[in-house]
């Protein structure tokens, strides 16, 4: 079977900056053909054409084009046609792309289309309540329709994207994976004080909250340390660095043991997991966030908010601790009791690998990968 991935990231140096979706089709990607399987990926949106092979995977890097007008509609039909060549000269058996923006919207293509739900730009929005572009919702509307099936990596996110866009296709859950032998927990326990988060500097992630239960965990414990790890972003509300605004929360105190990194090679931050005592992670958005795995299969403690999809990754009381991330005092107090327990934090760092193992772990979930594509494989 040859699968080929649209998308519009990857964890590649060849690549323009990714994220979570890149992670997960990175992963998804090299378990496929660790399991015999053919895997192109198609990463659109990029400074040059290019094509490489690396690890048993095709790699097509395609420039993005400009268009006078209708650039929209246009870039999706050289998409097209690019997807149909691969299918035509490469035997491409089916294509999956993620419902972002609608992408594959008035696409025609000559293998089944799956669509796997990571968040659409509607389903962002209203996370965050704020209003979408009406020319996004139409065309991740017309993507979600026309596609031959749909996929999702929460039950959460299948559900309010069914609400949100009046779906009554049925939609087939399928989490993302994560291969725990290349997170693996360091053999030293750490005792540093180290509190980390790692992800986008960005509002819907919970950052503004971490720093008002910081200033608390400071008050507390005066040796902790903060190590904020990730790309800067413009708030979409204050319309300044949403960096410059976490550290305008921040008591004088809190601001002499915050330390920030600009985002770092994907390769390296299994380093600085390792050297953290606690993960925090407080989003208000997510379909189902890697950077969670990541830190759960490193034997990490994490505090992270207790919306929607988190009850599909976390145990509150087992595996960390689930908070509201505008309960400053609740969110604080968990953190400041994972400091001070480091008995704890061993026993719900290895509870939360376990469940990573069951329920998680990269070979799990390529199995039933292969058997949602297989059954939607046309004679």
């Amino acid at each position: 079977m040859h699968i080929a991935y649209l998308t519009p990231e990857y964890p590649h140096a060849e690549c323009t900056s990714s994220g979570g979706l890149g992670t997960s089709i990175l992963n998804m990607a090299t378990a496929l053909v660790e399991k015999g399987q053919k895997v192109s990926v198609v990463v659109y949106g990029q400074k040059e054409d290019k094509i490489f092979q690396e690890r048993g995977i095709d790699f097509y890097l395609i420039r993005q084009q400009t268009y006078k007008i209708g650039g929209w509609y246009f870039y999706r039909k050289y998409l097209q046609r690019v997807l149909n060549d691969l299918v035509r000269n490469k035997g491409v058996d089916i294509i999956e792309a993620a419902e972002w923006t609608g992408i594959t919207a008035f696409m025609r293509l000559e293998a089944p289309l799956v669509l796997r739900l990571h968040g659409s730009d509607a389903y962002f929005c209203e996370l965050e309540g704020r209003k979408q572009k009406w020319k996004n919702f139409l065309l991740e509307k017309v993507a979600l329709k026309r596609a031959d099936a749909l996929v999702s990596v929460s039950s959460y996110t299948a559900k309010l994207t069914q609400d949100i866009f009046h779906l009554r296709k049925e939609i087939d859950i399928v989490h993302n994976g994560i291969s725990v032998e290349n997170f693996q927990p360091g053999i030293e326990k750490q005792n540093t004080n180290e509190i980390l988060y790692f992800g986008t500097i960005i509002r819907k992630k919970g950052v503004l909250e971490l720093a008002k239960a910081f200033n608390r965990v400071v008050t507390e414990n005066p040796k902790s340390q903060l190590t904020v790890i990730g790309k800067d972003t413009t708030d979409i509300f204050e319309n300044i660095s949403t960096l410059e605004l976490f550290k305008g929360l921040l008591s004088p105190e809190a601001m002499q043991q915050f330390r920030y990194l600009k985002q770092v090679e994907y390769s390296e931050i299994k380093n600085h997991i390792q050297q953290a005592d606690i993960v925090v992670l407080p989003s208000f958005a997510e379909a189902l966030p890697m950077t969670w795995l990541e830190a759960m299969s490193m034997e990490k403690a994490l505090v992270t908010s207790n919306i929607g999809w988190a009850k599909e990754i976390m145990e509150n009381g087992v595996t960390g601790f689930t908070v509201n991330p505008n309960d400053h005092i609740q969110f604080s107090e968990k953190v400041i009791c994972l400091l001070n327990n480091p008995e704890k934090r061993e026993l719900m760092g290895k509870a939360a690998r376990k469940k990573v193992e069951q329920n998680f772990a990269m070979q799990i979930v390529a199995e039933k990968n292969i058997r949602f594509y297989k059954s939607q494989l046309r004679d």
